[in-house]
């Protein structure tokens, strides 16, 4: 045997002859494997982890539902007794049966549940199956079952049968959602709304196209602009809805789909450990809502923090979609709207059936009932024949010639079945019989008959009241309650935390944060570790590496900075010598997009260029500097200075304009320039609710400096930020715009304490950047109406007048109604007559075609001081000028005489008078203004 090991067929002819037939009937392994294979991933395919499109259901959640209607009788089952049952149709262990029965649960749909049944939102489990109850909602008892409609198969055993699907008329799949992973396939349907699917499927049988987009039950906000119809290759990004309670704390009060409060929680430590953010502590306060409370360290910006949850935790998750379901039998990828479509024509059929098997059942109610009438009514139950039959063939032959006159009036022929039914009446029964009540019970019926013809004859109309009684029936409280958003792309370079220190050694040429501390290498600043750097040599080269440890990026460094891509207002001024003709040149450039750690010649390219001056100015500043020459017999002036603001900024390739031909001694700063960039135009992007340079949106201005943007909200509360473009904005501002600090505003606001409408024009004062300040009265009821920048703003008011409470509406100009007083100031009354609204009619800003005030509209903008005003005081007028010389006037005479009360009369004398406390307000029976 051993001078054969090469030949594999040497060992047959040593094997011995009574194992030759066991050789000859070995079976290869190849197919028996793929056909094993095939087999099982069909049977995980299409039994257990892909929903059927007909009832969205997974064959374990379709056994717990028909279990639980089994054993339905209105009152709840403990849940341990449900999952013993379902083990009778589904067979795998009671764990997955109960997983799963707790999953239904808390979608809060199909099965009222008991007892603790865990909470999605914070991930805790679910009691152990004995402890907790549960029973189907009214809700799927309506609509997910019915057993003249389900087609019904053995169970496992073939002791039991049951439904291969449930009639469910819902899109109950895209309600709900779904997702599991089979072999070699994996499906992932998001939940969507259930009042939008209802709607959709209204609009589905109207002929139109529906389009739906997910809603997840954990709420936050969703970005489904690349949705794909929730087919592969889509994608939603969901944020968590972070409120910034004030500039030291922020609050996470809904979190995205697929995250709980814990691992949200988890992540944001793990981010802050790793120096991506910087917080001193988070604190989870959920009860029944989600409070997750950030509390930020000193000093960091709460909009850059909110950035950098993001970018760098679970408060942004993307999810991709990938709707597969069992179609016929077989896997099928297809569209959420398709899905939808499928499951409104499988509701219609449906319905169609139902109708169908209730008008035969009608029918047949008739049939019998006439049967039953004819019967008795011909006295054929006493007929000698039928009397004396002795057989049940007997009595067929005798009662089929009986009815023979009457078969015309049956919609169908009189079966056997149909006589035993007649012939086991009791004879109490017919001799009680009631002729009039059939005949209305007969009349119902054919009433009801039309009814459900009718339905059938315009099924569509009929489906669309099922969905409309559906949404009115069970929609309450299920509103969408994801926020749909369109986000914008956070730049995690622009909102890493500066975690490390960059440091230099100029000489050497190496930078980085781990550099050893020494005398030739210095401190640059701080930097986050996801940063790039940017580096400019004296050789007139500049590189943009990554932040490293440690980096050779070549000696004689002259500048080192955090590079920051597409920057247009980082302006660099920079004197070189060509190292060819000796010539010197300068320039001013910015660097915008670069390939990282490819080197870029900043001059001619010559060899032996060097750069003889170098600022790097954030801003476009452009400095004086003074460049001394080397003495040369043809020179006359060795010095002279030289501005760069003459100088124009172009490409980092430009190679500059002359400055000299003769050698340079050396060149210093004589004076610091101002920048010379135009101020920076700001958008706000209504969409995205943040600022942007790239023209989105409503354009603010042109920023520079210490210009300022301001904010008011509806509630009367104003505040001045910045022009960053990192601020975040709340979506229910009222007006942004560039901050004006003589621009006059208009206000009409309703004071809780006095009970009236209020009007005031004023300047917003300049206050800090991010206090929050109210411009109307702090008093619980308090709001404000109408706001306009305009300089001549005109409300409509819906106004009774009078003692009769006569309907009017007048307009209103509010720049004549009250000067320009303080922000503080209350204002005057708008009418003195009862006003019911309040609204903005137009704004102009220009005096021409602006209508006046009505007559006697505003009487409190002006105070008529008679001789009977005796009761004013020094404290009730705050002591202006103008009211005590009045009063003066008042007091001279107590008795005045008809000369003095017609001087008084025409015309009576007008102060301007500002109301500072609107109780001081007060009117008498017949409507004059007066004060108390």
């Amino acid at each position: 045997m051993s001078e054969n090991l090469n030949d594999p067929d040497s060992y047959r002819d040593e094997i011995p002859d009574n194992n030759d037939e066991k050789i000859h009937n070995v079976t290869s392994l190849d197919g028996l494997y793929e056909n094993w294979f095939l087999d099982y991933a069909s049977y995980v395919i299409l039994d257990r982890a892909v929903p059927h499109i007909n009832d969205g259901l997974k064959p374990v959640q379709r056994r717990i539902l028909h279990s639980l209607k089994e054993m339905d009788d209105g009152r709840f089952n403990k849940a341990a007794n449900v999952i013993g049952n379902t083990m009778k149709y589904h067979p795998h262990g009671d764990a997955s049966i109960g997983d799963a029965m707790v999953q239904i649960g808390q979608k809060n749909l199909l099965i009222d549940c008991q007892g603790n049944w865990g909470d999605p939102v914070t991930g805790d489990s679910a009691a152990a199956p004995r402890y907790i109850e549960a029973r189907l909602s009214k809700f799927a008892l309506e609509v997910v079952f019915n057993p003249d409609t389900t087609i019904w198969q053995a169970s496992y055993d073939g002791r039991n049968k049951e439904p291969i699907t449930l009639p469910v008329k819902f899109p109950l799949l895209l309600a709900q959602g779904a997702e599991g992973i089979a072999v070699g396939l994996a499906t992932k349907i998001l939940p969507h709304n259930f009042i939008e699917l209802l709607d959709a499927s209204v609009a589905v049988l109207r002929g139109q196209t529906p389009n739906l987009v997910p809603d997840f039950p954990t709420g936050g906000m969703a970005d489904v602009s690349g949705y794909n119809d929730g087919q592969r290759g889509g994608r939603v990004r969901v944020r968590a809805k972070i409120v910034e309670t004030d500039k030291k704390t922020l609050t996470i009060t809904e979190i995205p789909f697929t995250t709980t409060t814990g691992s949200l929680k988890d992540s944001i430590i793990a981010a802050n450990e790793k120096g991506k953010i910087k917080i001193k502590k988070i604190d989870d306060n959920t009860a029944q809502n989600v409070e997750l409370v950030i509390h930020l360290a000193p000093g960091i910006s709460p909009d850059v923090t909110i950035d950098a949850l993001y970018a760098f935790t679970d408060c942004e998750v993307a999810i991709s979609p990938n709707t597969c379901v069992i179609q016929d039998d077989k896997p099928r990828f297809m569209s959420v709207n398709d899905m939808l479509t499928e499951s409104t024509e499988f509701t219609k059929e449906l319905l169609k059936q139902e109708l169908q098997i209730k008008l035969k059942e009608l029918m047949e109610k008739i049939f019998f009932s006439s049967l039953l009438k004819i019967f008795i009514q011909e006295g054929m139950y006493k007929n000698p024949d039928y009397e004396t039959s002795g057989t049940f063939d007997e009595v067929l032959v005798v009662l089929g010639r009986l009815f023979e006159p009457f078969l015309s009036l049956f919609y169908r022929p009189i079966l056997a079945e149909d006589y035993r039914k007649l012939i086991d009446k009791p004879m109490s029964s017919i001799t009680r019989f009631d002729f009039k009540k059939t005949d209305e019970q007969i009349k119902n019926l054919e009433n009801e008959i039309k009814t459900v013809k009718n339905h059938l004859k315009h099924l569509v109309d009929y489906t669309i009241d099922w969905f409309e009684r559906l949404k009115e029936k069970y929609g309450k409280g299920r509103e969408r309650k994801t926020e749909l958003r369109t986000f914008d792309k956070v730049e995690a370079s622009q909102v890493a935390l500066a975690n490390a220190k960059l440091y230099v050694n100029k000489v050497d040429g190496f930078i980085g944060t781990g550099l050893k501390r020494d005398d030739a290498v210095t401190f640059v600043g701080d930097c986050s570790d996801i940063d790039e750097i940017i580096v400019f040599r004296e050789d007139g080269r500049c590189i943009v590496t990554k932040v490293q440890d440690k980096v050779f990026v070549g000696k004689e460094i002259i500048h080192v900075a955090v590079f920051k891509k597409n920057d247009e207002r980082t302006i660099y001024n920079m004197i070189y010598k060509d190292g060819q003709s000796g010539v010197s040149y300068i320039k001013r450039f910015a660097v915008t997009g670069v390939t990282r750690d490819k080197e870029y010649d900043l001059t001619k390219g010559s060899k032996g260029s060097k750069v003889l001056y170098f600022s790097a100015n954030p801003n476009g500043e452009a400095e004086v500097v003074n460049v001394q020459l080397k003495p040369h017999q043809k020179l006359k002036k060795l010095q002279f200075d030289e501005d760069f603001a003459q100088l124009a900024i172009k490409g980092r390739a430009s190679m500059g304009n002359i400055i000299t031909k003769y050698p340079v001694k050396k060149i210093i700063l004589k004076s610091k320039g101002i920048s010379t960039l135009a101020g920076r135009k700001i958008w706000y992007d209504d969409i995205l609710k943040r600022l942007n340079v790239d023209g989105r949106g409503k354009f603010l201005g042109e920023f520079d400096g210490d210009d300022r943007i301001l904010t008011v909200f509806p509630n009367g509360i104003y505040e001045l930020t910045s022009f960053d473009l990192n601020n975040h904005f709340d979506d229910k501002m009222v007006i942004i715009e560039k901050y004006n600090p003589e621009k006059v505003y208009s206000v009409v606001h309703y004071d809780g304490k006095s009970k009236n409408y209020l009007v005031k024009r004023f300047v917003f004062e300049n206050t800090a950047i991010g206090k929050q300040t109210s411009i109307i009265s702090d008093e619980g009821g308090s709001k404000m109406i109408v706001i306009s920048g305009a300089s001549q703003a005109v409300v409509k008011v819906d106004q009774l007048k009078g003692a009769t409470k006569t309907p009017e509406t007048v307009e209103l100009n509010l720049a004549d109604l009250i000067d320009v007083k303080g922000m503080k100031a209350m204002g005057n009354r708008l009418s003195v007559h009862v006003v019911q609204s309040v609204v903005l009619e137009a704004e102009h800003d220009d005096e021409e075609d602006v209508p006046d005030p009505e007559p006697d509209s505003v009487a409190d903008t002006e105070i008529l001081i008679t001789p009977e005003d005796k009761t004013v005081t020094d404290e009730t007028l705050q002591a202006e000028e103008s009211v005590e010389s009045a009063e003066e006037e008042v007091q001279s005479s107590s008795k005045p005489d008809e000369s003095q009360i017609k001087s008084v009369e025409s015309p009576p004398k007008k102060i301007d008078f500002e109301i500072t406390n609107p109780d001081d307000i007060d009117m008498d029976d017949k409507g004059q203004l007066g004060l108390f």
